[in-house]
């Protein structure tokens, strides 16, 4: 079995049903991943065994010749080295240019930016 890798993004909405209900059957998998998008059976099958060879995810027998598969990853973890990636990818690694780019959409609501102002000046206080 190969060392643990980042996650795709398909494989990762896997990993969110499996955070939520594990263990879980790839029909069981399939099942809420259809219900939200268009996605095949056997699409679904062949990520979960991706996720099983990159040791993102352990099976156990299940009914008949299915298998029962766990997240062997923390949720916590996964989307730490996510954003990790998607900082460096996408914002130079900048968490500032990040910020500035999601505050100057128009979508942020004055609720959010109070949210934002509050912990940043928590962050400040811890620090002092």
């Amino acid at each position: 079995m190969k060392a643990k890798r980042k996650p795709s993004a398909a494989e990762t909405a896997i990993l969110s049903v499996l955070w939520e209900r594990q263990p879980c059957s790839v029909k069981t998998v399939h099942e809420i991943l259809s219900a939200k998008k268009d996605v095949g059976y056997t699409t679904t099958l062949k990520q979960m065994q991706r996720l099983f060879e990159k040791g993102l995810v352990t099976r156990e027998p299940g009914e008949g010749k299915s298998y029962n598969y766990r997240a062997s990853v923390s949720e916590a973890e996964t989307k730490s080295r996510l954003f990790d990636r998607f900082v460096e990818t996408a914002f130079s690694d900048s968490v500032s240019e990040l910020v500035m780019h999601a505050l100057g959409n128009e979508k942020t609501s004055e609720a959010e930016l109070e949210k934002i102002k509050d912990f940043i000046a928590k962050l400040e206080r811890d620090e002092a």
